[in-house]
């Protein structure tokens, strides 16, 4: 039985063997192994690539965004509002700094915040004046943050707007969209770009994949960028003074080699990914499922999904899944249950029935292989296993 990987690491590992071992062995020589020239180069390459004017790496992209939040000054008595349809650290950044996620449904199309929802939140939960946003139980709202599900832009406009009108902060949670585009008008504009700030997971599974934990922040706001620099050095500025607490965020010059590495093919991946995509559409439209939207913009011909997954959705969700498993294909479920309905997040004081979109959704969503090396063979034949599933 031939078995289809949902994620190869190895494939692309070897066809960067040699490179990246080198790269590596320069970094050891040198020793400099924490931020450095290399991390340098990183940050101002992906900063220029997402549009942004700077970059700060980071160990992580759940410690990119709790560094953040905390340079923001987030923290007890505030609310940020987000997806309950997301990774955990999302929402679990936002309670480590003292602040109370706030959630509002996905749109049911793309699956990503609902601007729709967030407005209606907004006008109906909330109150403002000269002194800022609160919800009806006191809390201050500083913060939206919608998160490019899948290689996906959120509605960007639609948002940005609305956090201009309630003078709200805009943070993207890219760490899924390195690289995905959005239309501003005439022109296009990239994942983390559009907010206040965004940022990225170099995760390994990653579209720009790491060997092991890193992330990175994008921002164009200078006096921003630098509390960012400082707190990923524990607040340290200069050496062994504290003019704030910070964290030790830092990214090792190691995963910033294997980075600069394959930066330089993340477009062709990205190609690649979308090739692959569109021949799942294709094989796919004609079954009872629903698909990945591919919004398509006629000024400037935008095609914005990354495919850092290709997700289908399916009411016999756990029945295909198990069907493809027989046959030695890999899937994966993001995200089985919705972050109002996690057990940690019960004291938020939300129910089952709270956000329809988001539950359903985690019941019937399933994530198909989709990486730069799988074989035009190995999806033709992951197509007609599910295109068999559905006939039976």
């Amino acid at each position: 039985m031939t078995k289809i990987p949902f994620f190869d690491l190895h494939r692309q590992f070897e066809a960067l063997r040699t490179e990246i071992l080198n790269d590596l062995a320069q970094v050891c020589e040198s020793q400099t192994f924490i931020l450095g020239p290399k991390v340098a180069e990183l940050e101002e390459q992906v900063a220029s690539f997402s549009g942004a004017k700077f970059g700060i790496g980071t160990s992580s992209g759940t410690d990119a965004q709790l560094l953040l939040l905390m340079a923001l000054g987030i923290g007890p008595g505030d609310a940020v509002i987000t997806t309950p349809f997301t990774f955990f650290a999302t929402a679990s950044t936002v309670v480590r700094v003292g602040a109370k996620p706030l959630f509002v449904d996905i749109d049911p199309e793309t699956l990503n915040f609902s601007v729709a929802k967030l407005e209606e939140f907004l006008t109906t939960e909330c109150v403002a004046d000269e002194s800022g946003v609160r919800t009806r139980d006191g809390l201050n709202v500083r913060a939206v943050i919608p998160v490019h599900l899948f290689g996906l832009c959120s509605d960007l406009a639609g948002l940005r707007w609305l956090c201009d009108q309630w003078k709200l902060i805009l943070i993207e949670d890219a760490a899924q969209a390195l690289g995905a585009l959005f239309p501003d008008g005439d022109r296009q504009v990239k994942a983390g770009s559009v907010g206040a700030a965004g940022f990225f997971s170099f995760y390994p599974t990653k579209n720009l994949g790491a060997f092991g934990d890193a992330g990175l922040v994008v921002t164009s706001d200078p006096d921003l960028a630098k509390k960012l620099q400082v707190m990923r050095n524990h607040g340290m500025d200069p050496k062994y003074y504290h003019e704030v607490v910070g964290g030790n965020f830092r990214m090792d010059a190691l995963q910033a080699a294997v980075l600069l590495r394959k930066f330089g093919h993340l477009e062709s991946w990205s190609k690649r990914r979308w090739s692959i995509a569109q021949r799942y559409q294709s094989g796919l439209k004609e079954l009872a499922i629903g698909l990945p939207v591919e919004p398509y913009h006629k000024t400037c011909g935008w095609r914005g999904h990354i495919y850092h997954q290709f997700v289908i959705r399916t009411s016999r969700r756990d029945q295909l899944r198990t069907a493809l498993n027989e046959q030695g294909i890999g899937t994966e479920i993001y995200y089985p249950l919705p972050l109002h309905e996690q057990p940690c997040f019960q004291n938020l004081g939300y129910a089952t029935g709270d956000f329809p979109v988001a539950e359903q959704t985690a019941k019937e969503c399933v994530a198909l292989p989709i990486f730069p090396e799988l074989t035009d063979d190995e999806q033709a034949l992951v197509i007609l296993r599910v295109q068999e599933f559905f006939a039976s």
